[in-house]
This record gives structure tokens, C-alpha cells and sequence, in this order.
């Protein structure tokens, strides 16, 4: 338990990430971007209006993807740098700079696609036989043809991407720099509070009224901030219409879906099928939570709490590294040489600091390495955040190392697979290795309160909460607190019935989330996760040969669609079943923790 929130400055180095290796020093930072600007501005002298056949499509290709590599470092140290602590004046100044630097370049190197989008397909195919790496890269902007713009609307564009992302920026800011939580109380005892510890410690605190309260608290907070996030996020939906409109999309959905490789089809059916399969079994979970721990009542507070509070042990970050390294080993030899990286050089910003960012991520700069972001609590179930982001760095370092920059990032749909897959090895690898029935009981109770709960619950009611969003936004409608509120309430009352009591607070969850800022990204996590467990099966049925489908996989990059990735793998995305099998697969393990829950009672 954490008892104290420590300032960035405190912290120990060793839990911090080392962002050296992406910019050595304040020097060279200001050296590089002033030469990445200058080579835009080069770029564009000789390319713009000179782009008339096949080989000089190739060329400008060519050429772009190296800027825009160039790029990568600086444009990653600014971001991650001010991701650790967003209460530093010096990475917020750096930070809007570089916004209005990069604006400067998107408006330069904008007439890249508009030249190459006004010359006949038939030079395009051409340029895709001169150069077939760049075919799946090509094809992509042949399919944007119809929604190219004039070439200075594009620039203007272009010239406004910092504009455009704002809305982002600034709900971060009221989230993690404004928004100070003063300490709670219960009965004589004071409790820190912050978004991290709420999330990281309280939301799964056993006490039930430490954990109560602490909602309480932290909903009174978020609520003092409603309206202001409201109309930040309502700024951002807005601004996705009216580009939506402008490009000619049917509607915002489809223009965030583009992007994706994947039509309305396979959006739908992940949030629908889920919201009427899935929930009941998440309700019988739920049930048993309440049984366990004696409630009269079952609440939207007491969701994620553990089954076995007693038993998760607490971890030592050296510690996660050996469970890890053992659990893994079967992606082989270079996925454990990249591990013992991450953690001897700093790959990883393990500290739990005001201002950071809440949750975890990985982000992977082309040409480097990844960073994973996470705040450590020293509870057992961060074995699975941290092999989630590390199947992030895994694919990545595949993809990069067996792909050029615009073939190297595979669509946000598919993006999840990789990161959830890991979270099932190590639990095949827990149940695997262990015949103790609590034992076996955690680790179960762990993938669906981590794993499951986190993605296809979490997540996914966050989707079907913003295609309500996005279904008032394409009918021209605004939306306020009221609103959102209101949305968000009536999705979580679907899909949790009468089983659970969505007590006053729970309808603001919607403010916790950056995702919406990220476009249709929510129910990617349960798009991605019905990959993995499917391809989680296969390797531990058929062992080395579904590992070796599964690399090929994540070495294939962003060369190949979400179907095409999937099928790589040996599933089936364009049908029902996948997804069927795995929520089947979930209720099966419901079953399994309510029989060992038995049995376990029966010894006692």
C-alpha cells in the first residue's frame, strides 16, 4: 500500500524510465527539431509540384518516411516527458512548441498525399510494381481518394493538427495538474487519494467502507470538474464531425473506422454481442464477489474488488521480471533478451508520482525502443499489466525489426491482440504450475478481474457508451455533463441489470478515460483480446507451431488488415464465432471459480 504521494523529483531513479536514449540533452533536442524543421522545409522545395510519375512517387515515399522518422525521437521525448509528470512547467512549454513545430511540418510535407491523390490510379499501381514494399501503404491512399480535400484545405489542415488535438491536452490538464483530492477519512483514519491510488489501490481496497468512501471522495472530485470535461470532450466529438463532413464520411463512425481496416460490421457485432452475451455471466461473477465478501448489497464500487483478498500476495518489481521471464519463455529467446532490457535499462517508468499519468501504456518510437508506463503498487495482479504492455513492446520490436516505418504499425483493431496475448500466457503458465485449488482460484479470478473485466468490460462499455456519443453527434446534437451522465448510467444499468447497484458517482466513469480522445479505440480491447484467447488455445493445445504462426504474425507490422492478421493466426474475425468461443470460454471459467470456491469452503 502506498501511503504517500511523492513529488517527480523524490522518486528513485531506478523506478523511473531513461528517455536518453531518445535525446541525450536539452542541446541536442533544440539542435534536432531545428533541423527537422529546416528539412521539411528543404523536402518541400524539392518535392512539391515535381511529382508527376511513378518513380517520383516512390522517391517522395521514400524520402517522407525518413523525415517523419527523423522525427520520431523528439516528438516521443516531448510526449513522454511530460506523460510522467504533467505538473512541469518546463515539459508543458516544451511541449506546446513542439505542437505549434509540428504544425509547421504537417503544413510543409501536407502536399504528399494531395499530388499524389490528383495523378491517375494507373501511376499508383506502378509506383506499388517499382516498389511493392510500399504496396499495402499505397493502397491505403488509393482508398482515400474519394475523401481527399483540395490540396490548400489539406495544408490548412494540416496547419491546425495542434488545434485539432487540444481538446486532448486540455482534459489532461484539469485531470491530472487542477484536479488536487485532499485526503479521506474513515472512522479516525486518513487515506491519501489521487487518480493513481484510487485506481491502482482503492477501486480493489477489501476494506469495504475504506473502499466506499474512497469512491465517494473521488466522484465528489470528478463531479466538481463535469462540466468543464464536458465541454472539452464535447469540443473534440464536434471537431470529428465537421472534418468528418468536410471529407464527405457517412458519418463520424465511418470516418474514425477507416483508419481502422475494418467496416461497421465488425464494430457492432464486438459491442453487441457482448452487451447481450456477455453480462450474464459478468452478473453471476459479480454475485460471487458479494457472496465472498458478505455484502447486503452488491455496488459499482465493489466491482473490482478480489475474490481472495487474502491470499494476493505483494510483488517486488524484480520479482515480476523472473515470473514474467518463466511465463514467456515460449515466445523464445529474443522476447527474453528484450525483457531482461527492459528492466536493466530502464525501459520502464515504475514510480507512482503527482502528475503522472494515470494507468499504463507502452509507447514504441520507431528506430529505438519501447517505454512502458506504469505506477507500481507492488500487488501481485501488476504481473499481468506489465505483461500486457511488454506484448505491446514485443510486437513492436518485431514489427520494426522486420518492417519500414509506414509498414510497421497494424491497425488500432488488431493492436490489442499482441498485449492481451501475454496476459493469457501467463495465466497458462499460473494454472499450469500449480495444483493448489486457491492458488488456481486466484490466478482465474485474476484473468477475469485483470484480463477479461479490464477489456471486455471496462472497455467495451466504454464503446457502446461512445457510439451512443457519436449517434447524437451525426444527428447534430451536442453533448453536456447531463447528457454524458445519462448515457453512461444507462450502459452500465444494461449491462449490469439488477445485480448490481450503479450507485451515485458511477454514471461519471466517463471522465476517467482518455480513450475517447483516441477515436474508436475502446472496443479495440475486446477485438483484440478475442484474437488472443483464441490464439492463446492453440499454443496451448499445439504448442511451437501456433508460437510460430503468432511471430509471423507481429512480424507482418501494419503489411496486412485485421482480417488478414487474424486469419494469419488461425481465426476467423468476419464471423460470430471467435467471439462466441470466447466469451463461452469466459463463462467457463465463472464455472470454474464458483466450483473451486466450493471446494475451497469444503476443506475450511
Amino acid at each position: 500500500m502506498i501511503d504517500n504521494i511523492l513529488k517527480r523529483q523524490d522518486v528513485p531513479v531506478a523506478e523511473t524510465w531513461d528517455l536518453s536514449d531518445l535525446v541525450p540533452n536539452e542541446e541536442a533536442y533544440n539542435a534536432g527539431v531545428k533541423k527537422i524543421l529546416e528539412d521539411a522545409k528543404n523536402f518541400n522545395t524539392k518535392y512539391q509540384g515535381h511529382i508527376t510519375d511513378a518513380k517520383q512517387i516512390v522517391d517522395v515515399i521514400s524520402d517522407y518516411e525518413a523525415l517523419v522518422e527523423a522525427s520520431i525521437p523528439f516528438g516521443s521525448f516531448v510526449e513522454l516527458d511530460l506523460e510522467v509528470d504533467q505538473t512541469n512547467d518546463a515539459s508543458q512549454i516544451r511541449t506546446s512548441k513542439f505542437g505549434t513545430i509540428s504544425s509547421q511540418i504537417a503544413s510543409l510535407v501536407s502536399f504528399v498525399h494531395s499530388e499524389i491523390l490528383e495523378l491517375p490510379t494507373e501511376l499508383l499501381e506502378e509506383a506499388i510494381k517499382l516498389a511493392p514494399s510500399y504496396s499495402h501503404y499505397i493502397n491505403r491512399l488509393i482508398d482515400k481518394k474519394a475523401y481527399q480535400l483540395h490540396p490548400e484545405v489539406e495544408k490548412t489542415l494540416a496547419a491546425l493538427g495542434s488545434t485539432f488535438d487540444a481538446a486532448y491536452g486540455l482534459y489532461n490538464t484539469a485531470k491530472l495538474v487542477d484536479m488536487k483530492f485532499e485526503n479521506f477519512t474513515v472512522g479516525d483514519q486518513s487515506y491519501p487519494l489521487s487518480y493513481n491510488l484510487f485506481e491502482g489501490d482503492w477501486e480493489l481496497e477489501s476494506d469495504t467502507d475504506v473502499r466506499r468512501q474512497a469512491f465517494k471522495a473521488f466522484s465528489e472530485k470528478l463531479a466538481n470538474y463535469q462540466h468543464t470535461t464536458a465541454k472539452t470532450y464535447n469540443t473534440h466529438v464536434q471537431t470529428e464531425k465537421t472534418i468528418a463532413d468536410l471529407r464527405g464520411y457517412d458519418s463520424v463512425t465511418d470516418y474514425l473506422l477507416f483508419d481502422q481496416e475494418v467496416d461497421r460490421d465488425l464494430y457492432n457485432r464486438q459491442i453487441d454481442v457482448i452487451m447481450k452475451e456477455l453480462a450474464p455471466h459478468m452478473r453471476r461473477y459479480a454475485k460471487l464477489l458479494q457472496k465472498e465478501h458478505g455484502l447486503e448489497k452488491m455496488t459499482f464500487a465493489d466491482l473490482k474488488i478480489s475474490l481472495d483478498p487474502n491470499y494476493e500476495p505483494s510483488i517486488t518489481i524484480e520479482e515480476s521480471r523472473d515470473y514474467m521471464k518463466k511465463a514467456l519463455a515460449v515466445m523464445g529467446e529474443d522476447y527474453l533478451e528484450m525483457i531482461d532490457r527492459a528492466f536493466d535499462d530502464r525501459w520502464i517508468d515504475f514510480a507512482n508520482n503527482e502528475g503522472k499519468s494515470t494507468g499504463a501504456f507502452c509507447a514504441s518510437p520507431y528506430g529505438s525502443h519501447s517505454y512502458i508506463l506504469i505506477s507500481w503498487t507492488q500487488r501481485m495482479n501488476e504481473v499481468f499489466v506489465l505483461a500486457h504492455e511488454l506484448g505491446h513492446a514485443g510486437h513492436f520490436r518485431n514489427a520494426q525489426k522486420n518492417q519500414s516505418l509506414f509498414n510497421s504499425e497494424s491497425s488500432t483493431y488488431f493492436v490489442e491482440s499482441p498485449s492481451t496475448m501475454n496476459e493469457m500466457l501467463v495465466a497458462n503458465y499460473l494454472l499450469n504450475n500449480s495444483d493448489d485449488p486457491r492458488f488456481k482460484r486466484w490466478v482465474i479470478a485474476t484473468i477475469i478481474a485483470r484480463t477479461y473485466y479490464h477489456n471486455f468490460v471496462t472497455h467495451l462499455l466504454e464503446a457502446a457508451y461512445q457510439r451512443k456519443v457519436y449517434e447524437l453527434v451525426d444527428a447534430g446534437e451536442s453533448v453536456n455533463a447531463t447528457i454524458l451522465n445519462n448515457l453512461k448510467r444507462s450502459v452500465l444499468e444494461e449491462f449490469w441489470g439488477e445485480d448490481v447497484e450503479i450507485n451515485e458517482g458511477a454514471e461519471l466513469t466517463w471522465m476517467r478515460q482518455p480513450h475517447y480522445y483516441m477515436g474508436l479505440y475502446p472496443y479495440t480491447y475486446s477485438a483484440g483480446l478475442t484474437i488472443s484467447t483464441q490464439v492463446s488455445q492453440r499454443i496451448l493445445h499445439e504448442g511451437q507451431p501456433a508460437v510460430d504462426d503468432w511471430i509471423k504474425v507481429l512480424q507482418a507490422g501494419g503489411t496486412k488488415t485485421p482480417v488478414e492478421l487474424a486469419q494469419m493466426a488461425g481465426v476467423d474475425i468476419t464471423t460470430d464465432k471467435p467471439l462466441q468461443d470466447t466469451i463461452a470460454f469466459i463463462g467457463s471459467l465463472i464455472d470454474q471459480l464458483e466450483t473451486l470456491t466450493e471446494e475451497i469452503h469444503q476443506v475450511k
